[in-house]
């Protein structure tokens, strides 16, 4: 399993997302959300799905902790979040 710590994380609504989003990359499995500590876990069968998984969540509006975080990844990430909400519901 391997995790990644992003921003901009802040509830469910955001996790519904992330999972959805991150499970459309073929070798991506078993994907879990942390919310509290804002990390996202996942199971790969595929060597390059780290790169594919970072730039997903980046363009989801979820960057990796030490990357930018520019307000249009703050924007898409409320986007993200609303829509991952409706989903829920």
């Amino acid at each position: 399993m391997r995790t990644i710590k992003v921003l901009n994380l802040k509830c469910n609504g955001c996790a519904n997302t992330i999972i959805k989003g991150l499970l459309s990359i073929e070798g991506i499995e078993n994907v879990s959300i942390d919310v509290a500590t804002s990390k996202v876990s996942f199971v790969s069968t595929e060597e390059e799905a780290l790169k594919s998984v970072k730039e997903k969540l980046s363009a989801m509006g979820y960057p990796e902790v030490g990357d930018d975080n520019t307000i249009i990844h703050k924007a898409k990430s409320f986007v993200s979040c609303a829509t991952g909400r409706m989903i829920a519901e």
